[in-house]
């Protein structure tokens, strides 16, 4: 009875897809995260009968066969590349990137992370970091007794103070682009990390190398769509209730056969 198999595979597939949902859901309002989507693909077929097969009665052509699918698979849970809407914050150290690009910081393991979370912050000694203490890269530190920052959309870093007239030039923000920004390695806390999927980074200043821009005083929000979650969500819950009932049918034919005399 391969409808039981079949059907089960159907079942883990629905569960996959609702905690796809789920964890978007809960990313409603985490800075610059990317919606996911779960993708699947049917699985192998049992060849009863090719198609081409020479009918031996007659000599005929079947023109179908007969190939019994034999479920459903996870094929991949991809990133949508959706930017969010930028939402004014007001702080200095908030950036939206607007078009495509990461934020590159130093992870304490001494490897290169990449972000679009633009809450910046400061350390004690002015360096500018994540809200999780990453210095961003390349460094750049605001002197203790700067009135005011300024970053304009070429990513440059101006510090104000209170004796002198013109700003002072602290440093400039480049942003990291990726062929395949989808094949990125989540590792959480709003980081990614390189892939053989993703290929190497490229750097450059924003603006340039079709990467976007830096809009200083706002947040990349979610891209996440609750409207659409909700509806994957319903057929998620319909398909996973098909598939139940394709077993409790399968059952109660299995259960036909045995009581068969």
């Amino acid at each position: 009875m391969r409808a039981l198999t079949i059907a089960a595979t159907g079942m883990s597939a629905q569960q996959m897809r609702v905690e796809v949902v789920s964890n978007n859901l809960a990313n409603m309002s985490t800075t610059g995260y990317n919606a996911r989507r779960a993708e699947f693909a049917d699985l192998h077929y049992q060849q009863a009968s090719r198609p081409g097969t020479i009918n031996a009665a007659d000599g005929s052509v079947l023109p179908t066969g007969v190939q019994l699918g034999l479920g459903v698979r996870a094929a991949a849970v991809s990133m949508t590349l959706q930017q969010g809407s930028s939402e004014s914050t007001g702080g200095d150290l908030d950036l939206a990137i607007e078009g495509q690009g990461f934020l590159e910081v130093t992870l304490p393991s001494g490897l290169s992370g990449y972000t679009r979370d633009g809450g910046l912050k400061r350390s004690a000694e002015g360096l500018i970091v994540t809200s999780d203490g990453y210095p961003v890269v390349p460094d750049v530190t605001v002197p203790e007794d700067a009135r005011s920052i300024s970053i304009n959309a070429d990513g440059e870093v101006y510090a104000y103070f209170d004796d002198r007239v013109e700003p002072e030039l602290l440093g400039q923000f480049t942003l990291s682009g990726f062929v395949n920004p989808m094949g990125l390695e989540a590792i959480g806390s709003n980081l990614f990390l390189e892939s053989p999927a993703s290929g190497a980074p490229f750097t450059a200043a924003p603006g340039a190398d079709g990467l976007g821009r830096l809009r200083q005083g706002y947040l990349e929000s979610s891209s996440v769509d609750a409207v659409r979650e909700i509806t994957e969500l319903i057929e998620a819950q319909r398909g996973y209730e098909l598939n139940a009932k394709v077993i409790s049918a399968a059952d109660q034919m299995l259960g036909a056969t045995v009581q068969v005399r």
